[in-house]
């Protein structure tokens, strides 16, 4: 039985998440308080996560409950001894996170409700059926581990083989289906193939991350649409530098075909790759359709045990030219992103960051509702505090 209790303070000034966003400078405090509960045997696994979420400064009210929610809440009976059923609410975290993820850095985190089914020997495969239905609105849906998905049904399969040290193959197959609000068809469905390829020789990693999105979208549009995320990484013993680069697929400016090609990350999360201020986040709608194209380079360097520093930098081009006012804008270039951080473990169970953000923002930034005012420098800022005991840990032998 652990315990986790996690405030975090933010601050923003001279951006938008939403175009709906209006009240800057802004500062706010928000705590996740955590349970999670296991109980494991031979052949049974049961866990609960009960959490809430409380707010303080959010909205012009000095404080709210935002959710009280389980984040995960499921049994997991093994069948074999490589073969298990987990059945109930759940985390679905694959590969980098970047296609799912269990959204850590967000307070109420992701899950999903279903079944999955899962085999892990040399080769690590796993099945998953999930659904959505019709959950409560006593709290904002915003602090929900669940609320935010609006497929009707999401299946996923996984797959994870390690050729030998040096190479490592991932593959993720996902099929969300959609109710249709309008239309003679009832329902619509996307289809996301692809994975990543990961090769490793000493101190040098490098990989490709590819996908390939096909179905239909919410406007009946036939979907065409990539994703590629090249990466080269090298570590010095204290010191990782990664450099690479993400490629989200858009619309040219041409007359509609009725065929989309936006890409859009599925349930992965985007601070991980394009920066801690979420300046792109909601795709295709945060780039106007457009693509993106993120070159990035991370540094972290390890100073102690109890400290380290870490530094990213990103750069942002649309894929194809913006519009305004019916016309082409000239260039690409959006603007400049530099994240630094200082995580900070100072004793056992607790872990201290803070982190500061700003971004040198292009004129084409506030085409795209992201900066009220491009001449002005967008900032963020957060103090983050994490402390997670463990309560109770028991164990009990069957006597022979």
């Amino acid at each position: 039985m652990d315990f986790e209790v996690r405030p975090r303070a933010e601050y923003r000034d001279n951006f938008m998440w939403t175009a709906a966003d209006t009240v800057m400078p802004d500062l706010y405090t928000t705590q996740r308080n955590r349970l999670s509960i296991t109980y494991k045997t031979n052949w049974l696994r049961l866990h609960a996560s009960p959490q809430e979420i409380h707010v303080w400064g959010e909205t012009g009210r000095f404080s709210h409950v935002g959710s009280i929610n389980f984040f995960e809440l499921y049994a997991e009976p093994t069948i074999t001894k490589n073969f298990s059923v987990r059945v109930g609410r759940q985390a679905l975290s694959l590969d980098n996170g970047r296609i799912f993820s269990a959204a850590p850095w967000g307070q109420q985190s992701r899950s999903h409700e279903g079944i999955r089914l899962l085999y892990k020997k040399k080769l690590e495969t796993d099945l998953t059926l999930v659904f959505t239905r019709p959950y409560g609105q006593h709290f904002d849906p915003a602090y929900s581990p669940v609320g935010s998905h609006t497929y009707k049904f999401l299946f996923v399969h996984h797959l994870k083989h390690k050729f030998n040290n040096n190479i490592t193959l991932t593959n993720i197959n996902a099929m969300d289906v959609f109710r249709r609000t309008t239309g003679d068809r009832q329902y619509y469905r996307r289809i996301t193939n692809g994975g990543r390829l990961e090769y490793t020789q000493g101190s040098i990693f490098g990989t490709v991350n590819a996908y390939y999105q096909y179905g239909q979208n919410a406007a009946s549009e036939k979907l065409r649409a990539y994703y590629i995320q090249p990466e080269i990484s090298a570590n010095t013993g204290r010191t990782l530098f990664r450099l690479g680069a993400e490629i989200l697929s858009g619309e040219k400016n041409t007359p509609s075909k009725k065929i989309s090609n936006s890409f859009v990350p599925l349930y992965g999360v985007a601070w991980k790759f394009m920066g801690n201020m979420n300046l792109f986040t909601r795709f295709p709608a945060d780039v106007n359709e457009k693509g993106l194209i993120n070159p990035y380079l991370f540094i972290i360097y390890q100073a102690g045990k109890r400290l380290s520093l870490r530094g990213d930098a990103h750069l942002f081009y649309s894929q194809y030219p913006l519009i305004s006012e019916g016309e082409e804008i000239a260039g690409k270039y959006l603007g400049f992103e530099s994240d630094l951080s200082l995580n900070y473990k100072p004793i056992k169970g607790i872990e201290i960051i803070y982190g500061f953000s700003f971004t040198i923002a292009d004129k084409r930034m506030e085409l795209l509702n992201k900066v009220p005012d491009a001449g002005k420098i967008p900032i963020w800022s957060y103090l983050m505090v994490s402390y997670t005991p463990r309560l109770l840990s028991r164990k009990w032998f069957k006597l022979q």
